[in-house]
């Protein structure tokens, strides 16, 4: 591993499979706190605590002396284990539940491991070939097909919830605006956004417009605002369409009027700001231990259905270039507190969305951000980044 400090965040790259890609994970802390992560654990106390996070991982049972004695060569006796850990206890990277019970892994463990010791686990070739035939092979032109796609194929590999969110609006560039009289009183206002999306707005009207009206309102919208981001129009359409010349008293200034009075609905891009999330199979997190209570499976499903509060939270991650990983009460939402984020920005043209994967803290962090970040290559590499 090598470590590279920068004014805000350090990076980490690990080279490893036969290909020698290279893993960007950008973590969550500043370099005061990653810096005085584990400086205070001897090399005896990283080892146990790395044996202790690979059992709980494995088992999903707290690890005991006895146990980690046996499975690992740690050179010391069941004694000195328990010690060991005891100390790591009063450190704040395990605790017990019981008296008698083994230790579980905190969430201040998790991320020393991940920032220390764990190691990017490289993908099988069974693996690759599946993301490859999910994501690259027919794969759809539909941006969001894609995704969902995508993110389908997450959950299966990894075995944690694939999620993802459509890219932001506010810098989407209109490419062409098409209008389509669905009633009397109900316009369809279509925009193909470059990069490939789609966007439908329903415009109410007064009345009635003509066929020859309504095609020349839709030449002047395209003439005006066609390669403007949807911003730059929300800001400036009643500047746009002044003076555009086809008033003829057949309802062209009227029609116009109702964009320009409408404009912040239409174009505003706080409307428009994409954020829905996609999620995968929820199933495949409901089988694991952690939500074998009633409780805990009931607190995922209401996770899963707070939609807004998912799109928030992802669309406000900054990656800086690669993985981001958030373990636990480094989330931002209570929400979140008992869950790990692995995630991944993917573009589209100017936009930028995000796919990875939410699950419990006690999660395989050696394959799931091999997953993810071979995952958002391929996306990438589909849609041409």
């Amino acid at each position: 591993w090598s470590w590279i400090a920068s004014p805000s965040n350090w990076t980490r790259l690990w080279e490893g499979d036969r290909h020698r890609r290279r893993f960007s994970i950008f973590l969550t802390m500043n370099t005061d706190s990653l810096q005085s992560i584990g400086q205070d654990l001897s090399e005896r106390e990283r080892r146990v605590l790395e044996a202790v996070v690979r059992t709980y991982v494995d088992f999903a049972e707290p690890a005991g002396s006895r146990t980690l004695a046996k499975r690992f060569d740690l050179g010391v006796s069941p004694a000195t284990v328990r010690n060991t850990m005891s100390d790591l206890e009063t450190k704040g990277y395990l605790f017990h539940r019981h008296t008698s019970a083994g230790r579980i892994p905190t969430d201040h463990a998790y991320r020393f491991y991940v920032d220390r010791i764990m190691r990017p686990q490289p993908l099988t070739d069974n693996e690759r070939e599946r993301l490859v035939q999910e994501i690259e092979i027919g794969a759809p032109s539909a941006v969001e097909r894609l995704v969902q796609r995508a993110i389908r194929a997450l959950s299966v590999l990894s075995r944690e919830l694939g999620v993802a969110v459509a890219p932001s609006l506010e810098e989407a560039i209109v490419e062409r605006l098409e209008l389509i009289q669905v009633s009397s009183a109900k316009l369809l206002m279509v925009m193909t956004i470059r990069s490939g999306f789609v966007h439908t707005v329903y415009v109410d009207l007064p009345g009635e417009v003509q066929a020859d009206v309504l095609t020349s309102v839709t030449q002047v919208l395209n003439e005006r605002l066609a390669g403007l981001t949807l911003l730059e129009i929300s800001e400036s359409l009643p500047e746009r369409l002044r003076d555009t010349g086809i008033g003829d008293g057949r309802g062209a200034d009227e029609l116009l009027n109702i964009f320009i009075q409408s404009s912040s609905e239409l174009f505003g891009w706080t409307s428009l700001q994409g954020g829905e999330v996609h999620l995968g199979q929820t199933s495949v997190l409901a089988s694991q231990p952690e939500f074998n209570t009633g409780a805990r499976l009931k607190g995922l499903i209401e996770l899963t259905e707070q939609r807004a509060l998912l799109a928030d939270v992802l669309g406000n991650r900054e990656h800086q270039g690669g993985l981001k990983i958030t373990i636990g009460s480094e989330n931002p939402e209570e929400a979140l507190s008992d869950f790990t984020l692995v995630t991944a920005e993917y573009r589209v043209g100017r936009l930028k969305g995000v796919i990875g994967v939410i699950g419990p803290t006690r999660m395989p962090y050696e394959k799931v951000i091999a997953i993810v970040d071979y995952t958002s290559t391929l996306v990438n590499n589909v849609l041409g980044v």
